[in-house]
């Protein structure tokens, strides 16, 4: 009884596949808090999709004609197409390792339109002409990001925050920016969209055993990289509530400040403040150099820039961005649910 019901809902691939949205919705939200999603988040989708697809390939094959082509066509585009388009973007630095790994995710576990039979109709209500739902769902996703800069506007006009950057940033008290996700749209200069990268900032902060409000009070010490004495390990830039361990691993208690931060409170600040006088200001060029990869494509200038920016001035812009994780996971719910959105408005503008 139950697996005949089951089956005039959808057909058990269809059914099975519905777990992306937990998973996908698990993935935006630790996306969205840490920036960081694990490898291991999608092995168990690579592994169902890869199932589904012998299944459907046997069900395809066995009806034969235009059943068997159309699918053909599908799983081309899908896994020819959608999957190698999240590897290029990657490689590419526009996307993240994890969006990636989510989009061929997406591209094995979807690449036909499934089908859910509901008393009142069948999601999804909008399926596309061509029926490939990957790509769907990456066109939704795009879509959707599209309101992030929208929803942003609005955010810094009811704050009161006026100017060209509040489509893309947002303003931030510079004592507490280290705390956040993104990218600082500020250098001593004006305005810039290729800031320091906060991650970079973190790891930057860690490996010299400080914080970024022990930099702001003595910044003169700290341009001088002969002031670099002992570093520690950078970690990879992730936001940590509690304070920076000096030993490359235990966590330093409040009440328990460590050397070099205390060195930097109780220090004199040094006469020297131009960066000229220096060949490494703050230490910039020996943190990348010492550390392994490239700190998020961080280069000393820009490093050196940013920490400018954030000793002089009260508030900073900087922008948190969107993971693409945190839209692919909406535009897979209006796939579902509603269907191909850019199709839908194509066929009504008459160019599908």
């Amino acid at each position: 009884m139950f697996t005949d019901s089951v089956v005039q809902v959808a057909s058990l691939p269809d059914l099975l596949r519905l777990i992306a949205v937990p998973v996908f919705a698990w993935a935006a939200y630790h996306d969205l808090r840490t920036r960081r999603v694990a490898n291991a988040t999608w092995l168990p989708l690579y592994a169902l999709g890869a199932v589904l697809l012998v299944v459907d390939v046997w069900t395809a094959f066995s009806a034969g004609g235009a059943t068997q082509r159309l699918f053909v066509v599908r799983c081309v585009v899908s896994l020819g197409i959608v999957a190698p388009l999240g590897f290029a973007f990657w490689r590419l630095g526009g996307f993240g390792g994890a969006d990636a790994k989510a989009l061929i995710a997406l591209a094995v576990l979807f690449p036909t339109y499934p089908a859910y039979y509901l008393p009142w109709g069948t999601l999804p209500l909008e399926p596309s002409l061509l029926g490939v739902f990957s790509l769907t769902v990456l066109t939704n996703t795009v879509l959707v990001g599209l309101a992030f800069p929208l929803v942003l506007a609005v955010r810094n006009l009811v704050a009161g925050h006026r100017s060209w950057l509040m489509f893309v940033g947002k303003p931030v008290d510079s004592t507490s920016v280290d705390a956040e996700y993104g990218r600082l749209l500020e250098t001593t200069s004006g305005r810039t969209r290729g800031g320091l990268d906060l991650d970079a900032l973190r790891m930057y902060l860690r490996w010299r055993g400080t914080d970024l409000g022990a930099l702001r009070s003595t910044p003169d010490r700290y341009r001088d990289p002969s002031s670099i004495d002992e570093t520690y390990a950078p970690g990879d830039g992730t936001v940590d509530t509690t304070r920076v361990a000096t030993d490359g691993g235990a966590v330093v208690a409040d009440d328990e400040p460590s050397g070099d931060i205390v060195d930097a409170v109780d220090a004199p600040n040094l006469e020297v403040s131009d960066d000229a006088k220096y060949d490494d200001p703050w230490g910039a060029a020996a943190f990348l150099a010492d550390i392994e990869g490239s700190a998020y494509g961080t280069t000393p200038d820009q490093l050196r820039e940013g920490l400018d920016v954030l000793v002089e001035r009260e508030t900073v812009w900087f922008t948190p961005g969107l993971p693409f994780i945190v839209p692919m996971f909406g535009g897979l719910l209006v796939g579902l649910l509603y269907g191909d959105v850019l199709f839908v408005a194509l066929r009504a503008l008459g160019l599908a």
